[in-house]
């Protein structure tokens, strides 16, 4: 349809832009809208993905710090006792 229309404009340049701004514009404008759940999706999947990488770069067991040793007694009394 918008093919047509562009045809019967007075000059080519006229059709020209009758064409890319009557048909081609508003359908892509249409599919950039109609795709923009998929791009949702695809970015979401691509942060799960980044995060499941980061968590299997680190160690997956991570042990408690131990406890100090006991001190030897150096011949000094202890406050405690």
């Amino acid at each position: 349809m918008t093919l047509m229309m562009a045809i019967t404009e007075e000059t080519v340049i006229a059709g020209i832009m009758t064409f890319f701004l009557y048909g081609v514009l508003p359908a892509l404008i249409i599919m950039y809208i109609g795709g923009s759940g998929s791009r949702k999706r695809r970015r979401e999947q691509e942060t799960r993905d980044r995060l499941a990488m980061m968590q299997a770069r680190q160690p997956s067991t991570v042990s408690a710090p131990e406890p100090p040793a006991p001190a030897e007694n150096s011949g000094r009394a202890n406050p405690d006792q």
